[in-house]
């Protein structure tokens, strides 16, 4: 017992270090009291602790490091969404947030040990500089990069940098007998909030939002305009995978819709009094029919937006129930650029509902297995199993919304299973089908480079039987060829396979149409727009 209590001594102090110094510091700047002078006397103590350790203990301590460890085992104990982000894992974290980052201008897939380049950014640096789909990386600034010690991380370390620095690649090109090299002066790169916005039929319009970021409203309202000039009767906006971002952009989009004065969300935390967050009634969109897909992936301001157009009767919600995040975070920087999100609020939706799904401070694993955890309880695919709290909330028309953890749509969808089998789980698995989409683009690409739409991409593979190709290939390489699970599973293998080539090929937007095509969701919608019941009812 002795010796286990001396070997995580130094964990223990440090912890108790870093929780005395980082609330002693926190509350010390923001409040006064008497509970401040007992927090001031423990970091005191707790400082002399530190010291000790530093000049007595008996091996040496890298205190930095121990600290950089020990702040989120300290914040795992408050809820699952206070957390912390050391310096250099910030910038890459708030990028999609931001709309931007500072890089090269490239999308890249690593296969041999070899960096290839995907895709090349319209109008980024790599562009302006030549660089073209199917480049091997193999040097950079004058060092071999290539190897088994390649990966993403160390990829994106080279490739991402400071606006206007430079860096030298070298380059390996089909059909080049030489490498060439390019010198490129990084630049800001735009990350797109919007997937795909674009007209499903002659009557409604889509567009699929992946993150509420800084340019999320403006990328929206760029959307309706273009979307606009078709006149649509209806539109489906798909939340399904957006696991957040700022309220305010949420709030601002939802604001489009609802006439004045509708309450969109409220927050309330212990040290932060109820802030109500209301339409003006400037939206351009208020008697627009709208539809929202979610799905267990829809987190946090998509709940917000979510819950706003559901508690307000505003538009009908189709999926499976959200994933249940209602605590709001602040962030709060370190000098060394680290971040902590502290949980501050939780927000409501209009009806009174806080969406967070329940949770035990500590205990991060049952947070973490909840999605699945719905799966064993069959809630995907039957909305009897779905779990509520019962307690009985009401939107505006009165119709009955439940509290407990997430939103519960109006029409739900369950996940499309058709075809699935081991041998499909296989390769999904495997990363298999990236590997085989890549190679085969890269292949083909001088054919391929003809086509600019999805379905050119389709009827094209279709015609060269890919999935055959594709079982060909895993099959050589260690995955059993399994024909009876081929023939059951071929049309998901097909949608996916040509989905990655469409990816590799043209872009996020086209694979968003190409697969809202077997949609079940987006076809459930599609026909609530058009028997115009968008608006829900009371029923008896």
């Amino acid at each position: 017992m002795k010796r286990y209590t001396t070997r995580f001594l130094p964990i223990y102090i440090a912890l108790a270090v870093v929780v005395g110094m980082f609330v002693g510091n926190f509350y010390a700047n923001h409040f006064a009291g008497r509970r401040i002078n007992l927090i001031n006397t423990s970091s005191n103590k707790l400082s002399n602790l530190l010291h000790i350790i530093d000049d007595q203990y008996v091996d040496t301590v890298n205190m930095s490091d121990l600290v950089e460890r020990s702040l989120p085992l300290i914040l795992r104990e408050l809820d699952p969404h206070s957390t912390y982000t050391n310096a250099a894992d910030v910038e890459s974290e708030m990028q999609a947030l931001k709309g931007s980052f500072s890089g090269i201008g490239v999308q890249f897939y690593i296969l041999d040990d070899t960096v290839r380049i995907v895709k090349v950014i319209d109008g980024g640096p790599s562009e302006r500089v030549g660089l073209k789909a199917g480049d091997r990386i193999v040097a950079v600034d004058g060092k071999d990069f290539v190897g088994k010690d390649i990966n993403e991380e160390e990829a994106k370390k080279h490739l991402k940098g400071p606006a206007d620095s430079e860096v030298t690649l070298k380059i390996v090109r089909q059909g080049q007998k030489k490498p060439l090299q390019f010198k490129i002066q990084r630049g800001n790169v735009p990350v797109k909030s919007i997937d795909a916005s674009y007209m499903l039929s002659d009557n409604v319009g889509y567009v699929r939002i992946n993150t509420w970021g800084d340019a999320t409203y403006s990328e929206f309202l760029g959307a309706m305009a273009q979307i606009g000039t078709s006149q649509p009767e209806g539109i489906i906006i798909d939340l399904r995978g957006n696991l957040g971002g700022y309220l305010d952009a949420a709030v601002k989009i939802a604001n489009e819709f609802l006439p004045k004065n509708s309450l969109i969300v409220y927050t309330e935390g212990r040290r932060f009094p109820r802030e109500d967050y209301k339409s003006d009634g400037r939206g351009s969109f208020q008697q627009m029919p709208l539809v929202v897909l979610v799905d267990e992936t829809s987190a946090s301001a998509s709940e917000i937006f979510a819950g706003a157009m559901q508690d307000n009767d505003r538009a009908t919600i189709i999926g499976r129930r959200t994933f249940g995040k209602g605590l709001v975070q602040i962030p709060i920087q370190f000098r060394d650029g680290s971040m902590v999100r502290l949980t501050r609020a939780r927000y409501y939706t209009p009806s009174g509902r806080c969406v967070q799904k329940p949770y035990t401070p500590g205990d991060e694993e049952e947070y973490d297995n909840d999605l699945l955890k719905r799966a064993e309880d069959g809630e995907y695919f039957n909305p009897d199993s779905i779990k509520t709290s019962g307690e009985k909330f009401h939107t505006r028309i009165g119709r009955i919304v439940y509290g407990g953890g997430g939103i519960i749509p109006d029409v739900f969808v369950s996940r499309d299973t058709l075809g699935y089998t081991s041998y499909f789980k296989q390769v999904i698995m495997s990363n298999i089908m990236s590997d085989f989409a890549y190679r085969y683009v890269d292949s083909e690409r001088k054919t391929l480079s003809e086509f600019t739409t999805y379905s050119e991409v389709s009827q094209h593979l279709k015609k060269k039987n890919i999935v055959e190709n594709f079982v060909r290939y895993a099959e050589k390489n260690g995955i059993k060829r399994r024909n009876l699970m081929i023939r059951t599973s071929h049309s998901l293998l097909y949608n996916f396979i040509t989905s990655y080539i469409i990816g590799d090929l043209l872009d996020i937007r086209e694979v968003v149409k190409f697969n809202n095509l077997s949609d079940p969701a987006v076809n459930k919608a599609c026909e609530i727009i058009e028997n115009d019941q968008a608006f829900p009812q009371m029923t008896e």
